[in-house]
């Protein structure tokens, strides 16, 4: 399979460039064609000489993933299905106007990206997890959607939330080498500071990143308050407690800015009890965070239900009242299966990739 250009650097391609005679500015120009211009194909890059381009052409594919279906909701959410080159899925979904979750502006249109094919956690609300772990997503993978829902979109993405498919943590490594294309000035430069990642609580690459030098957003894939409520839902919590868990959350505080988010999707008669809400509260408090509440999003093969309204209100007021700063968010995409997962796992099931691993429309 040919190499993916999205995935090169000024320092890779100019060691290419130089490989093959051309000098070093053409790197920029190719960049600049990418990111910026977001050209469609190598042909288009006209201030190139033809054999240069003849040359990428037949040595490069442009783009590291291909878009196979849009969906659109009413709210105009809208989940892109990309193929990767070893026929595989991942999809992004476009949030416009979302109320200010993770600290930006509420007129800004938000991103959801994944990093890994499948999921290995195993959340129990989650389909990304339904057919099991495949592999992590490659840089140019990762950052390839962003660039892509802006070519597909028409519009600049302004924020990044790394809660797609799979745990963003569990491929810390090629996630850090895409954030460093998305944020470079070459690249699409976004601030680090409009860029949340999502864990379901991976204890030490928390604490790894905690470390690395941008100011990254934090999000917790929280989800219930006392281990005996979180560990029916979040397997994570076996191997690492919430104890363990918010001692690491302490010392992210120690070496950020940044306030945390504590996300808690809200299932029916398995987390949103109102002394839940009254435990939470404390955490977030003694944490400084912000809280943000999800009624449950219903995924086929799944048997849990959103608590009715009136339920997730009252659940949300509790931690009002006690000074926590919390949004209730009834989400947007309820009517596209925009869940993280669920597209994909309709189309590799389709396809015959996987077994159905569970009722697909």
């Amino acid at each position: 399979m040919l190499p993916a250009l999205t995935g090169y650097d000024p320092a890779a391609l100019e060691a290419y460039l130089a490989a093959e005679g051309q000098p070093a500015f053409r790197a920029g120009q190719i960049l600049d064609w990418i990111w910026k211009k977001k050209a469609a194909s190598v042909d288009a890059m006209s201030n190139l000489p033809a054999a240069l381009r003849e040359k990428l052409t037949s040595g490069f594919r442009l783009h590291a993933l291909e878009h196979a279906i849009t969906n659109g909701s009413a709210d105009t959410t809208r989940k892109f299905l990309f193929k990767l080159h070893d026929g595989r899925y991942v999809e992004s979904v476009l949030i416009p106007a979302n109320p200010a979750l993770y600290g930006e502006k509420s007129d800004r249109r938000t991103l959801c990206v994944s990093s890994q094919v499948g999921c290995a956690y195993g959340c129990k609300f989650c389909a990304s997890g339904l057919a099991g772990f495949s592999r992590n997503l490659e840089p140019a993978e990762i950052a390839g959607q962003v660039l892509m829902a802006e070519r597909l979109s028409g519009e600049r993405v302004d924020n990044l939330v790394f809660m797609g498919m799979g745990e963003p943590l569990a491929n810390l490594d090629n996630l850090l080498a895409a954030i460093s294309i998305i944020t470079s000035p070459w690249g699409l430069h976004l601030g680090a500071r409009h860029l949340t990642i999502s864990t379901s609580g991976l204890v030490p690459q928390i604490r790894r990143l905690a470390e690395h030098p941008q100011q990254i957003r934090l999000a917790i894939s929280l989800h219930g308050a006392t281990d005996d409520v979180r560990g029916q839902i979040m397997p994570v919590n076996k191997k690492w407690g919430t104890a363990e868990l918010f001692d690491a959350l302490d010392y992210w505080n120690s070496r950020k800015k940044q306030h945390l988010t504590l996300e808690y999707i809200l299932i029916e008669g398995v987390n949103d009890d109102l002394e839940q809400a009254r435990i939470l509260a404390s955490h977030a408090r003694r944490l400084k965070a912000k809280v943000n509440l999800i009624p449950y999003n219903t995924v086929d093969g799944l048997d849990w239900k959103r608590p009715s309204e009136a339920q997730c209100r009252a659940f949300r007021d509790i931690l009002k009242n006690a000074g926590v700063a919390a949004t209730l968010r009834l989400e947007k995409g309820h009517d596209i299966a925009a869940a993280c997962g669920q597209l994909r796992l309709k189309q590799e099931t389709e396809e015959g990739i996987i077994e159905a691993p569970m009722k697909v429309r």
